[in-house]
């Protein structure tokens, strides 16, 4: 699925504006995560209509790049994220960073991962039944 990553300033009323600006093109924020530095913020985002955002986002002024992440489902239970993990580990591919994610499955939990390796994460993923979002779950028809 496609995540967005904002470069925010790291300035009083910033962060406001650029969820103003979505909230202004209609679009909808399911999965969040801001890490910031003592000048800027990386706010990493997963929203319906990510191509309408990076658009929006870009006129407003601020920087916005797109990647792939992954959005993975792990058991509601001590020891899920541990599961999906080892997963990941034991295929040898290395995780950048993560973030929970808003899903929609009985007794799961979701996460949004950042790997060095998509095509063999989500190989292991499908490989070991772990269920993932991808942009039709997400995304506005």
């Amino acid at each position: 699925m496609k995540q967005l990553s904002v470069f925010v300033e790291n300035k009083v009323g910033r962060l406001s504006a650029v969820l103003n600006t979505l909230k202004e093109n209609n679009i909808d924020i399911s999965a969040l995560s801001l890490a910031d530095t003592s000048d800027y913020g990386i706010l990493r985002l997963v929203v319906d209509k990510p191509d309408e955002a990076m658009t929006a986002l870009k006129e407003s002024g601020v920087m916005v790049k797109c990647t792939q992440v992954i959005a993975a489902a792990m058991d509601d239970a001590p020891g899920g994220l541990a599961y999906l993990l080892s997963l990941l580990t034991d295929a040898n591919v290395g995780i950048e960073y993560m973030y929970a994610f808003i899903g929609k499955a009985e007794g799961k939990a979701w996460t949004v991962l950042r790997v060095d390796d998509i095509e063999i994460a989500t190989e292991v993923f499908k490989k070991n039944g772990v269920a993932m979002h991808d942009d039709h779950d997400n995304y506005r028809k």
